[in-house]
Protein backbone atom coordinates (compact mmCIF):
# COMPACT_ATOMS: atom_id res chain seq x y z
CA UNK A 1 0.00 0.00 0.00
CA UNK A 2 1.21 3.45 -0.93
CA UNK A 3 1.71 6.22 1.89
CA UNK A 4 -1.30 8.03 2.77
CA UNK A 5 -2.04 11.64 1.66
CA UNK A 6 -1.39 13.95 4.83
CA UNK A 7 -2.95 16.79 3.42
CA UNK A 8 -6.17 15.42 2.48
CA UNK A 9 -6.51 14.48 6.29
CA UNK A 10 -5.97 18.45 7.45
CA UNK A 11 -9.45 19.90 8.46
CA UNK A 12 -10.01 23.59 7.78
CA UNK A 13 -11.65 25.26 10.45
CA UNK A 14 -12.38 28.89 9.51
CA UNK A 15 -12.52 31.44 12.32
CA UNK A 16 -10.90 29.53 15.03
CA UNK A 17 -9.69 30.83 17.31
CA UNK A 18 -11.36 34.40 16.00
CA UNK A 19 -12.11 35.70 12.99
CA UNK A 20 -9.80 35.68 10.10
CA UNK A 21 -7.86 32.65 11.40
CA UNK A 22 -7.77 29.80 9.32
CA UNK A 23 -7.36 26.92 11.58
CA UNK A 24 -5.12 23.80 10.88
CA UNK A 25 -7.35 20.71 12.62
CA UNK A 26 -4.71 17.61 12.51
CA UNK A 27 -7.47 15.48 14.48
CA UNK A 28 -8.64 13.69 11.17
CA UNK A 29 -4.86 12.65 10.71
CA UNK A 30 -4.37 11.38 14.55
CA UNK A 31 -7.85 9.14 13.77
CA UNK A 32 -6.78 7.62 10.78
CA UNK A 33 -4.27 4.80 11.95
CA UNK A 34 -2.31 4.86 8.68
CA UNK A 35 -1.56 8.94 8.35
CA UNK A 36 -0.76 8.67 11.98
CA UNK A 37 1.99 6.06 11.30
CA UNK A 38 3.02 7.56 8.62
CA UNK A 39 3.01 10.87 9.95
CA UNK A 40 5.47 9.84 13.15
CA UNK A 41 7.29 7.50 10.50
CA UNK A 42 8.27 10.45 8.36
CA UNK A 43 9.52 12.67 11.37
CA UNK A 44 11.20 9.67 12.71
CA UNK A 45 13.09 9.25 9.59
CA UNK A 46 13.98 12.94 8.80
CA UNK A 47 14.96 13.30 13.10
CA UNK A 48 17.19 9.88 13.33
CA UNK A 49 20.13 11.33 11.90
CA UNK A 50 19.76 13.92 14.36
CA UNK A 51 21.25 11.38 17.27
CA UNK A 52 18.14 13.07 19.61
CA UNK A 53 18.21 12.49 23.64
CA UNK A 54 14.87 14.21 24.05
CA UNK A 55 11.77 15.36 22.15
CA UNK A 56 10.20 18.16 23.69
CA UNK A 57 6.32 18.82 23.02
CA UNK A 58 4.00 21.76 23.92
CA UNK A 59 0.19 21.25 25.43
CA UNK A 60 -1.76 19.52 23.84
CA UNK A 61 -1.26 18.34 20.19
CA UNK A 62 2.81 18.79 20.58
CA UNK A 63 2.12 15.86 23.74
CA UNK A 64 0.45 13.44 21.05
CA UNK A 65 3.03 13.00 18.06
CA UNK A 66 6.08 14.57 20.25
CA UNK A 67 5.77 11.34 22.53
CA UNK A 68 5.06 8.63 19.87
CA UNK A 69 7.90 10.30 17.85
CA UNK A 70 10.45 10.08 21.14
CA UNK A 71 9.17 6.72 21.55
CA UNK A 72 9.75 6.06 18.15
CA UNK A 73 13.45 7.63 18.07
CA UNK A 74 14.15 5.70 21.42
CA UNK A 75 14.68 9.44 23.31
CA UNK A 76 12.93 10.42 25.90
CA UNK A 77 9.42 12.94 26.14
CA UNK A 78 9.61 16.07 27.69
CA UNK A 79 6.80 18.48 28.42
CA UNK A 80 6.40 22.29 28.38
CA UNK A 81 3.13 23.75 29.64
CA UNK A 82 1.07 26.51 30.51
CA UNK A 83 2.33 28.39 33.83
CA UNK A 84 0.81 26.38 36.70
CA UNK A 85 0.66 23.19 35.64
CA UNK A 86 3.27 21.46 36.38
CA UNK A 87 3.89 20.44 40.22
CA UNK A 88 7.87 20.97 40.87
CA UNK A 89 9.84 24.20 39.92
CA UNK A 90 9.96 25.30 36.70
CA UNK A 91 11.69 27.59 33.91
CA UNK A 92 9.13 30.03 31.83
CA UNK A 93 9.31 31.87 28.93
CA UNK A 94 7.06 34.10 27.24
CA UNK A 95 6.12 34.49 23.51
CA UNK A 96 3.51 35.54 21.07
CA UNK A 97 0.80 33.85 19.05
CA UNK A 98 -0.38 35.22 15.49
CA UNK A 99 -3.25 35.78 17.88
CA UNK A 100 -2.02 36.78 21.30
CA UNK A 101 0.30 35.77 23.71
CA UNK A 102 1.04 33.27 26.08
CA UNK A 103 3.77 31.40 27.99
CA UNK A 104 5.25 27.77 28.41
CA UNK A 105 7.09 26.34 31.56
CA UNK A 106 8.99 23.00 32.08
CA UNK A 107 10.64 21.58 34.79
CA UNK A 108 14.00 22.96 36.25
CA UNK A 109 15.63 19.26 36.39
CA UNK A 110 13.59 17.84 32.55
CA UNK A 111 16.82 17.70 30.56
CA UNK A 112 20.45 17.06 31.69
CA UNK A 113 22.74 19.76 30.44
CA UNK A 114 24.24 19.03 26.90
CA UNK A 115 21.33 16.91 25.80
CA UNK A 116 20.73 16.97 22.54
CA UNK A 117 16.64 17.86 22.06
CA UNK A 118 14.61 17.48 18.89
CA UNK A 119 11.65 20.15 19.65
CA UNK A 120 8.44 19.17 17.97
CA UNK A 121 4.90 20.57 17.55
CA UNK A 122 1.94 20.18 15.33
CA UNK A 123 2.16 23.57 13.79
CA UNK A 124 4.69 26.20 12.55
CA UNK A 125 3.12 29.29 12.47
CA UNK A 126 4.89 32.76 13.43
CA UNK A 127 7.54 30.44 15.20
CA UNK A 128 6.65 32.39 18.80
CA UNK A 129 5.76 28.61 20.01
CA UNK A 130 8.68 26.73 19.01
CA UNK A 131 11.08 29.90 19.85
CA UNK A 132 9.45 30.08 23.62
CA UNK A 133 10.53 25.99 23.79
CA UNK A 134 14.23 26.90 22.48
CA UNK A 135 14.55 29.13 25.09
CA UNK A 136 13.85 26.55 27.87
CA UNK A 137 15.33 24.30 26.33
CA UNK A 138 18.49 26.52 26.36
CA UNK A 139 17.97 27.94 29.82
CA UNK A 140 18.40 24.10 31.03
CA UNK A 141 21.87 24.04 29.49
CA UNK A 142 20.73 21.37 26.70
CA UNK A 143 21.38 21.88 22.57
CA UNK A 144 18.29 21.71 20.23
CA UNK A 145 19.77 19.82 17.34
CA UNK A 146 15.98 20.22 15.46
CA UNK A 147 12.53 21.02 15.31
CA UNK A 148 9.40 18.94 13.88
CA UNK A 149 6.69 20.41 12.60
CA UNK A 150 3.59 18.19 11.16
CA UNK A 151 1.91 21.74 9.43
CA UNK A 152 4.15 24.67 8.35
CA UNK A 153 2.31 28.12 7.21
CA UNK A 154 4.79 29.39 5.16
CA UNK A 155 3.20 32.92 4.18
CA UNK A 156 3.56 33.64 8.30
CA UNK A 157 7.60 33.26 8.20
CA UNK A 158 8.13 31.37 11.70
CA UNK A 159 10.72 29.21 9.53
CA UNK A 160 12.82 32.70 9.31
CA UNK A 161 12.72 33.32 13.07
CA UNK A 162 13.85 29.76 13.94
CA UNK A 163 17.30 30.16 12.13
CA UNK A 164 19.80 29.18 12.22
CA UNK A 165 18.06 26.10 13.76
CA UNK A 166 17.30 22.68 11.22
CA UNK A 167 13.49 23.21 10.71
CA UNK A 168 11.30 20.38 8.78
CA UNK A 169 7.56 20.26 7.83
CA UNK A 170 5.55 17.39 6.52
CA UNK A 171 3.01 19.78 5.20
CA UNK A 172 3.21 23.25 4.19
CA UNK A 173 0.56 25.97 3.20
CA UNK A 174 1.42 29.03 0.75
CA UNK A 175 -1.30 30.94 1.85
Amino acid sequence: MGHPDLRSKIRDIPDFPRPGIVFKDIMPLLADAESLEAAVDDLAEWARPLDVDYVVGAEARGFILGSALAYKLGSGFVCARKPGKLPYLTVGAKYALEYGFDALEMHVDALPKGARVLVHDDLLATGGTAKAKIELVEQLGAEVVGLAFVVELTFLGGRDKLYPYRVHSLISYDS
